[in-house]
């Protein structure tokens, strides 16, 4: 049969095989490339990708080797430590070092920061939650990891300081889920794009540019198990939800427990995520470096919003590398309608 005539670059597909795929190695080169960058941020998002990549595997494979249950100790904030934590603790770290594109790193499992030696430094800070949702490992519901990246703004010798930069110095931030399939998503501030792990090729691919979320979704989504513990925005925002007073449907509910899970389930559907600040944790739980934050960018880049009520979670300026804060993100509309709740409860 004729061919079809093709421009250059269009991709192509012989059978069902896409001949011309963008990778995220591609898809990151070619951003840097547009940037005029020197190839260092390229860098590190590569050693990352390659760490989810690892990650993924163990993740798929963590019962046959044994990676479930407790390692024997909590870290820094009071959670039990899973086998697969530490794992992917490593494995994060020692990629990021290998790239020589970091000079600092904060983990979640850490206590401190981790100041890279000064032969293997670069100039980014990297800020993760190596394996967020970890409570959920036992029972297979679905995991990941978040990361947040900045850059260093000083000349001094690196610090813990210099990751207490607010949200809106985030040079690049994302997540990966590892759910029925593995999803990274990402955002070097140009919006959001997704990428699916092809497990035959090993490469995330390129699967949805330029996401955006509904402008109004219709689920809610946090732990109503604290109901007794909630401040009366949170109460009478869910009470809306639930019994809406123009006769509309009420909302559904969606709660899994794994941050990863439920917001990236905010973004592909619309709707909120709340984990409120309540009388038990008056300053939230989720931590602002290197959960809030990349989770607020993802947001924003995406036409959402993120707020602990009183402010936009991308402009607090962060005093401790581990601090919480209340966060309330997703569909613009929903997100209002709980801010302007909220206003009325604390004027």
């Amino acid at each position: 049969p004729d061919q079809v005539p093709r421009s250059p670059g269009e991709h192509v597909r012989e059978g069902a095989f896409d001949t011309n795929v963008v990778t995220l190695t591609r898809f990151v080169l070619e951003e840097g490339r547009r940037a005029h960058g020197t190839g260092e941020l390229t860098n590190l998002l590569n050693s990352i990708c390659t760490a989810r990549q690892a990650i993924s595997t163990a993740v798929r494979k963590a019962g046959i080797a044994n990676l479930y249950g407790i390692a024997g100790s909590t870290n820094v904030t009071g959670d039990q430590v899973k086998k697969l934590d530490i794992l992917s603790n490593d494995l994060v770290i020692n990629m990021i070092k290998s790239s020589f594109t970091s000079c600092v790193l904060v983990s979640e499992e850490d206590e401190r920061a981790i100041v890279v030696e000064p032969d293997r430094r670069g100039k980014y800070i990297v800020c993760f939650d190596p394996l967020d949702g970890s409570s959920n490992i036992d029972c297979l519901v679905s995991i990941g990891t978040i990361f947040a990246i900045y850059k260093k703004t000083t000349d001094d010798e690196p610090d813990e300081k210099d990751a207490l930069q607010p949200g809106r110095n985030l040079v690049a931030a994302g997540y990966a889920l590892y759910g029925s399939a593995t999803m990274m998503v990402l955002s070097t501030g140009q919006g959001v794009d997704c990428f699916m792990l092809d497990p035959a090729i090993g490469e995330f691919i390129l699967v949805d540019r330029d996401v955006k979320i509904k402008k109004k979704g219709k689920i809610y989504s946090l732990n109503e198990g604290y109901a007794q513990h909630f401040y009366p925005d949170v109460t009478e925002y869910l009470q809306k939800k639930k019994y809406p007073e123009d006769g509309s449907a009420p909302y559904g509910s969606r709660y899994v427990g794994s941050m990863v899970a439920d917001v990236h389930r905010t973004l592909v559907y619309g709707g909120i995520f709340l984990y409120p600040a309540n009388v038990k944790s008056p300053k939230g739980k989720l931590r602002l470096l290197y959960e809030c934050n990349p989770m607020a960018f993802i947001m924003e880049q995406a036409g959402g919003m993120a707020t602990t009520g009183a402010a936009n979670v991308l402009d607090i300026q962060p005093s401790n590398i581990h601090q919480r804060v209340p966060v309330v993100l997703g569909s613009p509309d929903d997100v209002q309608e709980y801010i302007s709740i909220y206003r009325k409860h604390h004027p």
